[in-house]
């Protein structure tokens, strides 16, 4: 134990001491902790070393937990779906190709396949982290193009997460089989669609019944329970820690509590995310960095250049101008946390070897320190760019995007089929896999339960009585859903053959539903197989024709979509911003962008038209969020608090000039170096004060002072109130600062009588 505490001890003084230096340099932290790592780690002699590693990787691991838990916090599937293709092909791309690159520098030193295939892997996704903290220190968070790159990096984020459980797979059968490869992505569709529609379905339910005694502190206790509690049953099944906090703090993401819950973990996160990455920099190894020194050149080379050439095609295949698509390639060109995180797969599942964890820990090093400089190397890229490149074809790069909004808003009046398609296959797959995951559960639990109370045979029917039961408004949604939609009634009015195409899916439903029931029957009865499948024909149409079930299974598909949609609800955020106003700014050169204000801003209590943002910065303030209060559209009377978070449109250069202007006009607080005091004024003959009442005294207003109580004879104090009148030889205590006191004393008792005391 004693260990213990002095290793965590070292590890937080060195973290300590290194980011200090860290930040007065400007550099991340993220680079900090890795190198006050490798000052307290085994490999650094002339430094005091950590006693047991074994402790440290305990709480790195957890490190890992919180990092994937916050990551989830900011991730939303409704994000991703309003984002569109572009980002998809962007992050597709852009992986698919840093991949290849990873791979192809592996075999080319000779690593064999399994060391390539993960290098390769950390090579493909870019640092969140480390991205966004640089974007924060050159001030270029509200810029369009840090937009489109937090975009696609959340997207990288979620294929990191499928690009680990396949790297697992590939790693456990040491062979490249496309069938276990399918079955691997099935498993992980299944699990995925599961935990995040019963999570979505249970826990805001659970928030708001428990909401009145969610402070801080149960707030905190209780959304770290949860985590843990996913990551538990992520580990039973098969699958990684991180996959498990991501996935619990994506279905949080959605809660209204969502912000809080982010605000009240991030300092637990700051620690223990510190921690993991001190461990990261305790495995840096010179004798490797010196033996390994032309690969870590090679890769960052590799990274550097593949990124800034990649990710800009990246982007340009994904529709964007070609001055966003250089910003946007150029700020990728480094890899993180995810790098590490999958290098601690490859030596958990023993398919890496030793040497290449520090030597990716040395080449994100490298990378993250060429961060800052790679983004604003971007510019004077582009320009050059501008010169070289044809004109005609320099035009429509520059062009581009500029009716995106013009041409979705087409683009979302077509394609019917498409739509009611797209719609099918998403409800069918989440309806499915809820009827699956009632089958199993029933058959791994209740069918036990009720064989060994009433006997095999009738265990069998109550347990299939049962699991149908709870299965059948899962198993309605799958037949009826969208079958009185808009789509479907425009499909039957257009012509016959849509007609045909219709009764095809729902016939395909149909079938779906029928299987699941077959299922049940014949794994549970002994009859000839023709039977159970009429059997099942039959009692998917009862199901149908029941209205009870019809009820539930509506009721349980509006509590659920309540809660998908319930902190868009709560806190109006851009109900039609985003694809309307928002949208078309975008198309433009100006866009929105969402600021907080500093806690110790001086613009507390300043109203906007003094302020004059729209004169001072050229930008307009469409709202400001003041905890769960919205004001749109405020006028020039509304007021600007500490903590306030101001939607400000603008262009890149104007929000930029605004967003300097806030961090820096800050409140200064006069600094004093009195005490308050307490002192007893005993009232004498001649005293200014005989006669008046205590709030005429100008004790308080000419001399700062308070007067706290009166002593009695017996040396009791009574308080003091206003309308008291002061008579000679009262004892008034009194309390101010040294200076106003001994100026209240001077002029309000006569010298020679003056009494101090205390």
């Amino acid at each position: 134990m004693e260990s213990f505490i002095s290793d965590l001890a070292l590890i937080l003084i060195s973290a300590s001491l290194v980011t200090l230096v860290f930040k007065r340099l400007k550099q991340p932290l993220v680079l900090g902790y890795i190198v006050a790592g490798f000052l307290a780690g085994p490999h650094m002699p002339y430094t005091p070393s950590v006693s047991d590693m074994s402790s440290i990787h305990t709480w790195a691991d957890i490190g890992v937990i919180f990092l994937m838990f916050t990551l989830g916090l900011e991730f939303s599937f409704k994000k991703i779906v309003k984002m569109g293709i572009g980002p998809v092909i962007a992050a597709c791309s852009v992986m698919f190709c840093m991949m290849s690159v990873g791979n192809m520098v592996g075999h080319l030193f000779g690593w064999g396949s399994m060391n390539s295939l993960f290098l390769g892997g950390m090579l493909a996704m870019s640092s969140t982290t480390i991205i966004y903290k640089a974007f924060d220190d050159l001030g270029l968070r509200q810029q369009k193009f840090a937009g489109e790159v937090l975009s696609v990096l959340i997207l990288e984020d979620i294929l990191g997460i499928l690009l680990m459980v396949v790297l697992s797979a590939l790693a456990v059968s040491r062979q490249f089989q496309g069938m276990e490869l399918v079955g691997s992505l099935f498993k992980l569709g299944f699990f995925l669609i599961l935990w995040f529609v019963v999570g979505v379905y249970i826990i805001p339910i659970f928030l708001r019944r428990t909401h009145r005694f969610l402070n801080k502190e149960t707030l905190l206790v209780v959304s770290i329970g949860l985590c843990f509690l996913l990551v538990v049953i992520a580990g039973k099944v098969g699958y990684s820690s991180a996959f498990g906090a991501f996935m619990m703090g994506s279905i949080l993401a959605e809660t209204v509590e969502a912000e809080k819950i982010e605000r009240v973990v991030s300092p637990v996160k700051d620690l223990f995310g510190a921690i993991f990455f001190v461990s990261v920099g305790m495995l840096v190894d010179p004798a490797v960095l010196v033996a390994y020194w032309l690969p870590i050149v090679v890769l960052c080379i590799a990274i550097i250049v593949g990124q800034a050439v990649f990710g800009t095609t990246s982007f340009l295949l994904s529709g964007q101008p070609l001055r966003i698509a250089v910003q946007g390639g150029f700020s990728l060109a480094q890899i993180g946390e995810f790098a590490f995180i999958i290098a601690s797969l490859g030596i958990s599942l023993g398919v890496t070897s030793d040497f290449l964890y520090p030597v990716v820990v040395a080449v994100s090093i490298i990378t993250t320190f060429f961060t800052p400089y790679m983004i604003r190397a971007a510019q004077p890229a582009c320009r050059l760019l501008e010169r070289v490149v044809p004109q005609n074809v320099m035009h429509r790069l520059m062009e581009r995007g500029t009716h995106a909004g013009a041409q979705s808003a087409v683009a979302a009046t077509d394609g019917v089929w498409k739509r009611l398609l797209m719609a099918l296959v998403s409800q069918v797959g989440a309806y499915l896999t809820l009827s699956v995951a009632v089958i199993l559960i029933s058959f791994t639990v209740l069918l036990p339960l009720c064989r060994g109370a009433l006997g095999h045979w009738p265990g069998n029917v109550a347990c299939g009585l049962l699991t149908v039961l709870v299965a059948s408004p899962f198993l309605r949604a799958i037949v009826m859903r969208k079958n009185h939609s808009d789509e479907w009634k425009q499909l039957r009015r257009r012509s016959r053959m849509n007609h045909v195409g219709l009764w095809v899916t729902f016939g395909v439903r149909y079938a779906l539903a029928t299987a699941a029931i077959y299922y049940v029957i014949n794994f549970l009865s002994p009859f000839w197989w023709v039977w159970n499948t009429l059997a099942s024909v039959l009692i998917v149409a009862l199901i149908i024709a029941s209205r009870h079930v019809k009820w539930v299974s509506i009721k349980m598909e509006r509590v659920f979509l309540q809660n998908l949609r319930s902190r868009e609800v709560m806190a109006q955020t851009n109900t039609a911003g985003e694809p309307g106003y928002a949208g078309r700014l975008n198309s433009r050169n100006i866009h929105i962008a969402e600021l907080e204000v500093p806690e110790d801003s001086a613009w507390g209590g300043c109203h906007l038209r003094h302020l004059g943002f729209s004169h001072h910065d050229g930008v307009m303030i469409a709202a400001i969020v003041r905890g769960s209060h919205r004001i749109n559209v405020p006028d020039g009377d509304t007021m600007i608090f500490p903590g306030d978070r101001i939607e400000a449109i603008g262009s890149d250069e104007s929000l930029q000039l605004f967003q300097q202007r806030m961090n820096h006009e800050l409140a200064v607080l006069p600094q004093t170096a009195s005490k308050l005091l307490l002192r007893r004024l005993l009232v004498r003959e001649g005293s200014p004060l005989i006669g008046t009442a205590l709030r005429d005294s100008g004790i308080r207003s000419e001399y700062h002072c308070m007067a706290v109580g009166f002593e009695d004879a017996d040396g009791n104090i009574e308080p003091a109130t206003a309308e008291r009148v002061i008579v000679r030889h009262d004892a008034i205590w009194v309390v101010g600062e040294d200076d106003s006191l001994h100026t209240l004393l001077h002029n309000m008792v006569p010298p020679k009588t003056a009494q101090n005391s205390k």
